[in-house]
């Protein structure tokens, strides 16, 4: 985003655990860079939030299901 210039970046959930603009870090304020893009933050943030905590949910749950179904074969 910072090397592309984009101008505007809109998203809707920070990630306390890994994000890097406005939470664990924020990379558009860094001075060293030449390029600060301006962040619109919390658009549909009960949504979105919502949104990555089924997805990460769903691909745990299919990590889970792939070691049983491995630990089954080596039975």
């Amino acid at each position: 985003i910072i090397n592309s210039r984009i101008k505007d970046v809109y998203f809707g959930a920070l990630d306390p655990k890994a994000g890097a603009c406005g939470s664990v870090v924020d990379l558009f304020t860094v001075e060293k860079f030449n390029h600060h893009p301006h962040a619109i933050r919390g658009l549909y943030r009960d949504q979105c939030a919502q949104m990555l905590k089924d997805f990460f949910r769903a691909i745990r749950q299919k990590q889970k299901e792939a070691k049983l179904a491995q630990k089954e074969e080596n039975n």
